[in-house]
């Protein structure tokens, strides 16, 4: 966290959403940390005197400190891109699945709040449709693999 929060003020200053949104877009959605570990951490790095803080139109703004800098030019290696080391070792596909999930998972809070009862109860059957074909892929068993329609076992 240290390390992606120096290298991002390194670049410009940024409020903490703006810290959250950008690792999260350079991490291609793999690493999207918390206000809770961000405000922390921010903290931890004013106390140590590399970053300082400032009200701009309501936010507080971070930037780096005289200090911060130094610190950023002495260490430019360890903060080279510290999101892109979150995907080492996560498998192909992983982030656009994470991003699908989000996607589904917002969609169907929307129904919720927005729906019909028809409408809640169709999403309903949806995901529990999703659901029984996630597990089919695990059992090496998708529909459609054996000639079927995927749509034949879905009760």
């Amino acid at each position: 966290m240290r390390a992606a929060i120096l290298a991002l003020l390194a670049e410009r200053p940024r409020n903490g959403y703006q810290v959250i949104q950008e690792i999260a877009e350079r991490s291609g959605g793999a690493w999207r940390p918390s206000p809770g570990a961000v405000y922390p951490a921010l903290q931890q790095l004013a106390d140590e005197g590399l970053v300082a803080s400032e009200e701009d139109a309501g936010r507080r703004v971070f930037h780096l400190t005289d200090e911060g800098r130094a610190y950023a030019e002495e260490h430019a290696d360890e903060l080279a891109e510290p999101w892109a080391r979150m995907n080492e070792g996560v498998p192909e596909g992983v982030p656009e699945l994470f991003k699908a999930m989000a996607g589904t998972g917002a969609a169907a809070v929307e129904v919720l709040r927005s729906g019909t009862p028809d409408g809640v109860e169709r999403a309903v059957e949806i995901l529990s449709a999703a659901r029984r074909d996630l597990y089919r892929i695990l059992a090496d068993d998708a529909p459609g693999a054996d000639g079927r329609g995927d749509s034949e076992e879905r009760t």
